[in-house]
């Protein structure tokens, strides 16, 4: 069996617990990844773009999806795939405010927001939101720093190589891991600067935001280096075209393509799981802690 140090992943047996701060609750990371149920109440993101642009409907598949043993609801309304357009503030806020403030009512899980504009993200907070999850780690709009840090909140800061209209567009890298490692490590050292404490800090390396197929295959592989950084490390590939690259399936058939690709993060470093299919990512996760323990 190969040495995990040389592939740069992180066993289980060798994290070391890392605090999370999200408001109004604290979390400790250890072993056992929290799962992060995906709620696009969008028209046109790559998977369920649609399907929960009504209100009642996002409400009903968050509820289902903290039934179904989400720790987080992420609840977007602009998407971010390749090749996407932004939209309003207005819109934006019309399509997540009404949600986050019902979801708030209905389940205990955290709550995160997923946005680049700070007014936004200040207006889910003040609905009920716990977590603002910003794919431009805090570039985007100058204000966002400035949200987060006069908030308790906990922040997801991402790696992204462009923007989600041209970020596809034929990313190229000297040394991928080297570099998004060294962006986060930039961008946590900013975020101090704004006077946001570490331990409210989650970090993405953006499979999928500016990279291909090879460089989200390295990030993988490379858990463990991207956990030097000793924040909790998020990792979404649900249903993502590298899945697609490897099987040939379509994005609604590619489950069991990022089930494997789940099971093998949440043994080698990943702490959050981002992921469409809730129940059985929940269920893959079971199974792994009960090989774990019969050990």
């Amino acid at each position: 069996m190969a040495n995990p140090a040389q592939n740069n992943c992180m066993p289980v047996s060798a994290r070391k617990p890392l605090k999370w701060a999200c408001g109004r609750k604290a979390i400790m990371l250890i072993d056992t990844p929290l799962v992060m149920g995906i709620l696009n109440v969008t028209t046109d993101s790559f998977s369920d773009g649609g399907r929960f642009i009504n209100t009642s409907a996002a409400i009903k598949h968050g509820v289902q999806m903290a039934g179904e043993g989400a720790d987080i609801l992420d609840v977007g309304g602009e998407s971010t795939r390749p090749g996407s357009a932004g939209v309003s503030l207005k819109e934006e806020l019309r399509r997540v405010i009404p949600v986050i403030s019902k979801l708030r009512s209905e389940t205990d899980a955290l709550i995160s927001i997923d946005t680049r504009k700070s007014e936004v993200a200040k207006a889910a907070l003040d609905a009920g939101a716990d977590i603002i999850n910003d794919v431009s780690a805090m570039t985007a709009d100058p204000a966002m720093a400035e949200v987060v840090a006069g908030s308790e909140a906990g922040v997801i800061l991402m790696h992204m190589k462009g923007t989600p209209a041209d970020m596809q567009k034929d990313p190229s890298y000297r040394n991928v891991v080297r570099e998004v490692v060294a962006y986060l490590k930039a961008r946590l050292a900013a975020s101090a600067k704004h006077g946001i404490d570490r331990e409210r800090i989650a970090i993405d390396p953006g499979l999928g935001f500016g990279k291909n197929t090879e460089h989200n295959l390295k990030l993988i592989t490379a858990l463990g280096t991207i956990r030097t950084l000793r924040r909790p490390v998020v990792i979404g590939i649900s249903r993502k075209r590298t899945i697609g690259a490897i099987t040939g399936r379509e994005s609604d058939d590619r489950m069991a393509g990022s089930l494997a690709a789940h099971a093998y993060c949440a043994m080698n470093g990943a702490d959050i799981l981002r992921v469409h299919d809730v129940r059985e990512t929940v269920d893959a996760i079971k199974v792994l802690i009960a090989i774990r323990e019969a050990k």
